[in-house]
């Protein structure tokens, strides 16, 4: 079964700079879905897709590349949704004050299967628009 400090100990790989950690408990073929209408939008059917499309591109663009915060987690059975923020810079100075909700599945290895991750579409799009090199 899983636990509540176990996700949150998990997730706190990606505040401490150690997401290829946190990354390591997402199997390959993940399903991940990134709510929105924003351009990392849409559904990544393998980790090294959605990391590709979203984690890579974001580092491009933040001063301290993608750094998440753990607000609260909570969890019923195989389902985790934990909540985050993200306090970063973007290159152009402006502040990326992210809120996320990262509702995650569990397989029986212990492994996330599936998530579907919200966020502030309007922001993410800014961000991108104002410093992305094209």
């Amino acid at each position: 079964m899983l636990q509540k400090e176990q996700v949150r100990e998990l997730f706190r790989n990606l505040e401490t700079g150690h997401g290829d950690v946190f990354f390591a408990n997402v199997r390959d073929d993940v399903s991940w879905t990134v709510m929105g209408t924003h351009p990392l939008a849409g559904t990544y059917s393998s980790k090294s897709d959605f990391l590709h499309a979203t984690f890579e591109r974001l580092n491009k663009i933040l001063n301290e590349g993608v750094v998440l915060k753990v607000v609260d987690a909570y969890v019923d059975g195989q389902v985790a949704i934990v909540e985050m923020q993200s306090l970063s810079t973007a290159v152009n100075g402006k502040p990326f004050d992210n809120r996320y909700c990262w509702v995650c599945t569990f397989d029986d290895n212990g492994l996330i299967s599936k998530v579907r991750a919200y966020l502030d579409s309007a922001l993410v799009a800014s961000v991108i628009e104002e410093n992305e090199v094209r």
